[in-house]
């Protein structure tokens, strides 16, 4: 995928409607260069591996997701499976921890982890509200709607994830032009 917008999500009316739903399956975003996913479910394993420039939102992954991404951006609001951001260079995702087991699925080799709760990341608050409505607007995800709606309560258990290589002001630089 190079550009455009690619929208997944279920019918209203179906049954099993939640956000653990896998909607998407394995190695989507493989080696993409630019565009959107937004995804009111889940995904299979490899998501994102070797992103260099799609921007996605996903409700849960399986295993590597993130593997080897040189840039972009990808949101993922619930579960993720083992190996997470292994070998990421570029790029930064946000990652939704409500059950608190992200951190030991993350391979923290090269790529440092962040709450967004501190004043300097302000911006990056602003650009993940920016997505989470985007998101909404797009797919009408009910976990989208619900982190809008009190996403002070939210927030702190957010995770930005980035390249240890990578400058937090220079990524925060970077993300506040593209949110503008």
């Amino acid at each position: 995928m190079n550009g455009g917008r690619i929208v997944i999500k279920n019918d209203s009316d179906f049954a099993f409607n939640d956000n653990r739903t896998i909607l998407a399956g394995n190695t989507c975003l493989y080696g993409a260069t630019g565009g959107e996913v937004y995804v009111s479910g889940s995904v299979g394993e490899r998501f994102g591996v070797r992103n260099s420039g799609a921007k996605a939102v996903i409700e849960g992954a399986g295993d590597h997701c993130c593997e080897y991404m040189t840039g972009g951006h990808i949101t993922v609001l619930g579960d993720v499976g083992l190996n997470f951001a292994a070998g990421m260079t570029g790029g930064f995702a946000y990652v939704l921890d409500e059950d608190r087991t992200f951190f030991d699925k993350c391979n923290r080799g090269l790529v440092g982890l962040e709450r967004i709760t501190t004043e300097e990341m302000q911006p990056h608050r602003k650009h993940l509200k920016e997505i989470l409505s985007n998101h909404y607007k797009f797919t009408n995800s009910q976990k989208a709607k619900e982190i809008l709606e009190d996403f002070d309560k939210f927030e702190s258990n957010f995770w930005l994830v980035i390249p240890a290589a990578s400058n937090i002001q220079d990524l925060l630089k970077a993300t506040t032009a593209n949110a503008a």
